[in-house]
């Protein structure tokens, strides 16, 4: 089924690379489902496929509604290349998460995160059919996949990458990316990243900033992440930019929690290496008074952090990452 939509930009059910012209870039609406008034819902899809078929790039972006930095990453790949020299396909899809953007929330619109219910399911409810339809409609064509993301309201990130370390193809798709940080986090986990690889699909998390916002310098270091992995693949000539600094590598990571409520400052900054005993956070109640330090439970790098002031029991203080 092939219809028209605004500025001739056809709407599509179903993603078939054979089905785009080669040596072009085709932009598409593809129908995921319909609203409560029965308007239809469609996800933006651009599709660059190269003169010479080959291997199908995958660049995913928006699965929570808050997470804007992927966006202009996609957009300007598309922008960069020459597809006439593409020896394969790129697919983008900037915005997965359609309704959430256009509400400004993180979560789907029955409160689910939608990276939490991958593959979903083709008769469950609104959210896991949705996330059941973007993997079946437009993931399945990928030979590799990187999916962007953000830091999530009232937290700061890092550039890093969540990536399977003991996956050879993995592995370098990650050290490609030229990022701060690398966390070893195999992907059994209901993300799309989970999903890709059970598909047999090598796929990295790309978490580029903070929500709600672009960010220059991490757009443009998306980007030559993206572009050194094209010139890796042989999809495109491309000149490798090695990092200004040596990438981190952590073996795992975890979020360290408060065990009470008040307003709290987190003292170390992104990136920065903390030891064992160090006070990572103090808590003071209403009244400004110091009620209590949080430490570093071993050593280890600042991945991210909480900027929130206002924390209630159980809040986040900080993402740690273990090194190798």
């Amino acid at each position: 089924m092939l219809l028209q939509f605004e500025k001739n930009v056809p709407i599509i059910e179903e993603l078939n690379i054979k089905d785009a012209p080669k040596g072009q870039i085709t932009r598409y609406w593809l129908f995921i489902a319909t609203d409560g008034m029965g308007v239809p819902i469609h996800v933006p899809v651009i599709v660059a496929r190269g003169l010479e078929d080959g291997k199908v790039l995958g660049l995913t972006a928006a699965v929570h509604g808050n997470e804007l930095n992927g966006i202009p990453v996609i957009q300007r790949i598309f922008k960069e290349i020459d597809v006439k020299e593409l020896k394969g396909t790129i697919v983008g899809v900037p915005v997965i998460n359609v309704p959430s953007l256009m509400r400004k929330k993180r979560r789907f619109i029955d409160g689910t995160d939608l990276n939490h219910i991958m593959p979903g399911k083709p008769n469950g409810n609104v959210s896991q059919v949705y996330a059941w339809r973007i993997v079946n409609r437009i993931v399945k064509e990928f030979d590799y996949l990187i999916d962007l993301h953000t830091a999530s309201n009232g937290r700061i990130n890092s550039y890093y990458i969540r990536a399977d370390m003991a996956d050879e193809t993995v592995r370098k798709m990650a050290l490609l990316q030229n990022a701060q940080i690398i966390v070893h986090n195999p992907p059994s986990d209901g993300t799309l990243r989970g999903t890709a690889d059970e598909m047999g699909i090598p796929a990295i998390t790309l978490e580029v900033g903070d929500p709600n916002r672009f960010q220059k310098g991490l757009i443009r270091e998306g980007l030559t992440g993206i572009h050194n992995l094209l010139g890796h693949f042989g999809m495109l000539e491309c000149e490798m930019e090695e990092p200004d600094e040596e990438t981190v590598l952590c073996k795992k990571s975890y979020w360290i929690y408060t065990d009470m409520g008040g307003i709290m400052t987190v003292h170390p900054k992104l990136t920065e290496v903390v030891n064992k005993g160090q006070v990572i956070a103090s808590m003071r109640n209403i009244f400004g008074d110091l009620v209590k330090e949080y430490h570093a439970q071993e050593n280890g790098i600042v991945i991210g952090k909480s900027i929130s002031p206002i924390n209630q029991t159980g809040g986040r203080i900080l993402h740690l990452g273990i090194l190798k």
